[in-house]
């Protein structure tokens, strides 16, 4: 039985540095044995197909294995099955639907945080920006988007995310990678 995955790299792209073109990011997830192989985006959004029957954690581990050797430095991965993003986009504690895509964001972890991570961030000082925590995501609220929030600067500190891999998506790429993990 095939599934479909979303392949989430972290940190690729940014200012020049450490270049993943999307279309050799597509040939490497097809040489993995991936099929109807796609991009969104040039920061690190690619859904791929397969019915080899790997979870996501040996999924990541070979996709950030074949980007290292291919590249030539390594990158961060998270991978995530469909169901999972749909599950995510349906458990938004935030109106997204009242929302621009750059006001709200969904931070995903390699695993679930505890919220004893962020008991140091005083939630009250950081308002009218909220965050709320899912299964292996935050969801933060930044109404003037994440460039300027001093919350999402807080969640993001090495002190809370310590062990933790964690990528950053605006809604609007939420809803696209649950778009595209449905289509066929």
């Amino acid at each position: 039985m095939t599934k479909t995955y979303a392949a989430l790299l972290r940190g690729i792209n940014v200012s020049g540095h450490r270049k993943v073109p999307m279309a050799e990011l597509r040939t490497l997830l097809e040489g993995l044995g991936h099929t109807d192989v796609r991009t969104y985006l040039q920061s690190g959004n690619a859904v791929f197909t397969t019915g080899s029957g790997a979870g996501e954690e040996e999924l990541r581990t070979a996709l950030e294995a074949a980007v290292e050797d291919h590249f030539g430095f390594p990158v961060d991965c998270l991978v995530r099955d469909g169901d999972y993003l749909s599950a995510v986009a349906e458990a938004c504690p935030f109106p997204a639907a009242g929302l621009q895509g750059k006001q709200l964001h969904a931070i995903y972890y390699s695993e679930p945080a505890d919220p004893g991570r962020f008991a140091s961030i005083d939630r009250a000082a950081h308002l009218p920006e909220e965050y709320a925590l899912g299964d292996r995501v935050l969801y933060l609220y930044t109404p003037e988007g994440l460039g300027k929030s001093k919350l999402g600067e807080a969640v993001s500190r090495p002190s809370v995310v310590k062990g933790l891999v964690a990528t950053a998506r605006n809604w609007n790429t939420v809803v696209k990678l649950v778009e595209m993990t449905r289509e066929k």
